[in-house]
């Protein structure tokens, strides 16, 4: 429990590289990249997992890649959205339960989950238990009306807040997850893309 968000707070803020299924080269996987801070000003470290496009397998290894990692005063996981890989649904009580750390995510846009579940509906056979994570995982709340919205699992949503302010220093995206998304872009096309 977090009682008191300190400003070099660690925290792992996890995205996932780009793909397409356009592309010449059909990939089945893509990297899973975490980037370790002390608040938003000292990058201490990195981690990587592959993760199957539209798989199944991201929880396990956002679990493998905390729990695995030399990095063990982590306090806070972070991820940007629940969908990883396409739709590669992440299990937020079960990623908080097995490491122990809350877990914040943060998103710029609010998802339509009926339009999710609809296409989950058309392209996935197992279709039921993909929406079924998506419904299991707590109410967005907005913290920059139509600009960011979290969800929090295993800390109240005003300490979420916090530690998103904390680890924030321009824009919106706290740097953990900035990072993230530059360093995966990068690692899968050659350069990192504008968010």
């Amino acid at each position: 429990m977090i009682r008191k968000v300190k400003p070099e707070i660690r925290v792992i803020g996890f995205d996932d590289g780009t793909f397409s299924f356009s592309s010449r080269i059909e990939r089945q996987e893509t990297v899973l990249f975490g980037v370790i801070m002390k608040g938003s000003k000292e990058v201490v470290g990195a981690v990587s997992r592959w993760i199957t496009i539209d798989g199944t397998d991201v929880t396990e290894k956002l679990i493998d890649a905390v729990l695995n990692s030399r990095f063990k005063d982590l306090r806070v996981i972070m991820l940007k959205g629940v969908t990883y890989g396409g739709f590669n649904v992440a299990d937020l009580n079960m990623l908080h339960e097995e490491t122990q750390l809350p877990v914040i995510v943060v998103v710029r846009k609010r998802p339509d989950l009926g339009a999710m579940e609809l296409a989950l509906r058309k392209h996935f056979s197992d279709w039921k238990e993909r929406v079924k994570l998506l419904r299991k995982a707590p109410p967005l709340f907005e913290v920059i009306p139509g600009k960011l919205y979290l969800q929090a699992v295993g800390m109240k949503p005003e300490t979420a807040v916090e530690v998103v302010r904390i680890t924030t220093r321009t824009g919106l995206i706290p740097e953990p997850l900035r990072l993230a998304h530059i360093m995966a872009s990068a690692f899968m096309t050659g350069e990192s893309k504008r968010e």
